[in-house]
């Protein structure tokens, strides 16, 4: 006799043609302000920190924290959407997110801000990735599905480029709370929406709970997060930083061999053996390296060397977003045409084209632009590598796989911003020529070569415009220089995806 799954287990009859969509709208715009909230805060920090006085080790934990705790957590929680329900489990991070961003009406203090970014971290946590697997179980048949994976990539890029620019125009008008009030309704709108949209899907023999593998999952992955960016911060020959990333590694590669032990592990990392599902993962990662990266040097060359407003840096970005929204959904079509392998390979490369603009010409607008464009068109590249990583894999691992990718997705973000970020850091100290400038003294100069933030307040400071000139000279040769070293991952990862996956890989392939 068959063996039935136990009640409440099983997944539900597809949704109607409309209810999927509709829920697909409601899977998007929680999406966006996760994504958006990323970003946001770049914008508001300024703003948060003349009111508030934080210190400088309290900034750094406002700007981290979100992003520590949305890396330690998103393994767990996938784990759990599986267990509890992946409507449930998304509902939840609907209410988190939304209530920790009414919470900073009460946030008078730098450590109640941190607290409440923790918050929104956890909810983040548990709504990307069980955004992504709900979309594998909406949209049974592989064609559907690849759309709406191009809507979710288009709405992920999207709403990192959108942050910015919707910080920049709140912060013209309000105050530092308007940059996390602005989510409150869009979850409670989607929280709504999602009770009455959204099927309850679990895997029906997720096995018992693996309480050691989730203690290994989040102290792995908040330790590598912090030591890369530790490293940022501080520089490559930090000792206690190359202690955090040694220990979180072992730690990681501990929680790797315990769950290929298990016959039911808290994260299936078996998925990597398949050649297609690592390449995903791989474009996934160094997309977002690149973006991340791309998004915080120019929107710093914006504003400090072109003097542009946070609104005006924000409507100048939005050639990314532009190229996202339209090269997202067309990447399934195109892969229909030329094959999974070359529409992969090819965004990565034309992502990769774009950086390279940047070495070509990185004190032109037009140049700059154009390179943002190609970036976004190459995110559509992310609609591939997730239709090969979410149809390739068994219904019951959906939350697995997704838990996988927005993993590749955050840890894409955080390596971008610190090594690609740290790179130009360095390129900049190196090109600040402070010789002959009269005004600041020595010591300032000193500290002029830390940032270029810095140097332009010691300048106004010191009425240096002697000052202020080379360190905008100095900060754009580093955002070319970068520019050639992030086309050279780009180019390699575009090389190494297309080794990996198969000529003949069809995304339409459906796996049970």
């Amino acid at each position: 006799m068959t063996a039935q799954p136990p009640p409440g287990t099983t997944t539900p009859p597809a949704p109607t043609r409309r209810r999927r969509w509709a829920g697909l709208a409601v899977l998007s715009a929680s999406l966006l302000v996760v994504a958006m909230d990323m970003t946001v805060l770049n914008v508001a920090l300024p703003d948060l920190s003349a009111r508030l006085r934080p210190t400088a080790a309290q900034q750094l934990w406002i700007i981290d924290v979100y992003s520590l705790v949305l890396a330690g957590l998103l393994v767990p929680m996938s784990a759990l959407a599986d267990r509890w329900g992946r409507r449930l489990v998304l509902l939840a991070g609907f209410t988190v997110f939304g209530g920790a961003s009414l919470l900073v009406l009460l946030a008078d203090t730098p450590a109640a801000v941190i607290a409440v970014r923790a918050l929104l971290g956890a909810g983040g946590a548990m709504i990307m990735p069980t955004t992504l697997s709900m979309i594998r179980s909406l949209f049974p048949d592989p064609r559907e599905r690849a759309t709406a994976l191009g809507v979710w990539a288009a709405t992920s890029s999207l709403g990192m480029a959108v942050g910015p620019i919707l910080g920049g125009l709140l912060l013209e008008h309000f105050t530092w709370h308007a940059a996390f009030l602005v989510n409150v309704p869009v979850m409670a709108a989607a929280l709504i929406a999602g009770l009455l949209l959204l099927p309850e899907v679990r895997d029906p023999a997720p096995g018992p709970w693996d309480a050691p593998a989730t203690v290994q999952a989040v102290a792995g992955m908040v330790g590598l997060v912090w030591a890369v960016k530790h490293f940022a911060k501080v520089g490559a020959g930090d000792p206690v930083g190359w202690a955090v990333l040694a220990a979180a590694l072992g730690v990681l590669t501990w929680f790797v061999l315990r769950c290929l032990r298990r016959p039911a592990p808290l994260l299936d990392v078996r998925l990597f053996a398949r050649r297609p599902f690592t390449a995903g993962v791989l474009a996934a990662l160094t997309s977002m390296m690149a973006m991340a990266a791309l998004l915080l040097l120019v929107a710093q060359w914006l504003q400090l060397v072109l003097m542009l407003s946070p609104f005006m840096a924000g409507v100048y970005l939005t050639p990314m977003a532009a190229g996202a929204v339209v090269a997202s959904p067309l990447a399934p079509w195109a892969a229909d045409r030329i094959g999974a392998r070359a529409a992969l390979a090819g965004g990565l490369a034309v992502a990769g084209t774009g950086l390279a603009l940047l070495f070509a010409a990185p004190a032109a607008v037009p140049v700059v632009l154009t390179a943002l464009l190609l970036l976004g068109c190459g995110a559509g590249a992310l609609t591939i590598a997730s239709a090969i990583i979410m149809s390739g894999t068994p219904a019951a691992k959906a939350g697995n796989a997704a838990a996988i990718e927005e993993t590749a997705y955050d840890l894409g973000n955080v390596l971008g911003v610190a090594i690609l970020g740290s790179i130009a850091a360095v390129v900049y100290r190196g090109r600040l020529d402070t010789s002959g400038i009269t005004g600041p003294a020595s010591a300032e100069l000193g500290a002029a070569r830390e940032s270029l933030g810095a140097a332009l307040e010691i300048a106004e400071r010191t009425h240096s415009t002697e000052l202020a000139s080379r360190a905008g000279t100095a900060f754009t040769a580093s955002l070319s220089q970068t520019g050639l070293i992030g086309a050279l991952v780009m180019f390699t990862a575009a090389a190494a995806v297309f080794a990996l996956v198969p000529r003949d890989l069809d995304l339409h392939t459906q796996h049970h």
